[in-house]
C-alpha cells in the first residue's frame, strides 16, 4: 500500500502555494528480526537512526526548505512508538509547530540483510500525503542506510519539488 501511495504522490501535479517549511519529526526503527527480539536494541542501529534523521533534515535544508525545530513537541514525540504511523499525529504536531509539512521516516528491519527505508511527507493542514517513497536495502551498515535514503529522496521525495519553485 505504501508503494502504491508513493507512485501516486510522485506523479501529483503542481499545487499553487507549495509548502515551504518542514518539521522533520523523526525516524523510527521497526525491528521485526529475531535478532532484535533476542538481543534487544543495538547501539549501531540507534546511531544510524540519528544519522538518518539528521541526513533527512539536511537534505530538506539543502533543497531550500525552512526547517522548523521540533523541540516544543519533542516530549510528545519521544512518548510515541512511531510518528510515521500515529493516525495523523505527525501532521497535527507539524501544524502546531507552524510548519507546512511533516516529514517522518521508518526503517523496517527484517534481518541484517533485508531492510526497507520509508519516507513520508504530509500536509500539516490536511494530513494528506504529499509524497512518499521507499527503498529496500541489503545490509545493515551506515553506507547502505545512507544510500537507501539518498535513493528515496532523489527519486520519490524531491523530483521536481523545491521550496523555491513548488513543484
Amino acid at each position: 500500500m505504501l508503494l502504491w501511495a508513493a507512485v501516486l504522490t510522485a506523479q501529483a501535479p503542481a499545487a499553487e502555494g507549495a509548502p515551504r517549511s518542514a518539521a522533520v519529526l523523526g525516524v523510527t526503527l521497526i525491528d521485526s528480526s529475531t535478532e532484535g527480539a533476542v538481543n534487544g536494541v543495538r547501539a549501531d542501529e540507534t546511531a544510524r537512526v540519528s544519522m538518518l534523521r539528521d541526513s533527512l533534515a539536511a537534505a530538506f535544508a539543502e533543497k531550500g526548505w525552512t526547517l522548523i525545530d521540533p523541540a516544543p513537541v519533542q516530549a510528545r514525540l519521544d512518548a510515541m512508538t512511531n510518528p510515521a504511523d500515529c493516525n495523523g499525529c505527525d501532521a497535527r504536531l507539524a501544524r502546531e509547530l507552524g510548519a507546512d509539512v511533516a516529514v517522518t521516516a521508518e526503517v523496517q528491519k527484517v534481518s541484517n540483510l533485508i531492510l526497507t527505508i520509508n519516507v513520508l511527507m504530509r500536509d500539516a493542514q490536511t494530513g494528506g500525503l504529499i509524497r512518499a517513497g521507499n527503498a529496500d536495502i541489503r545490509s545493515n551498515t551506515d553506507q547502505s542506510w545512507r544510500r537507501g535514503l539518498s535513493y528515496v529522496l532523489r527519486n520519490r521525495i524531491f523530483p521536481g519539488l523545491s521550496a523555491e519553485q513548488g513543484e
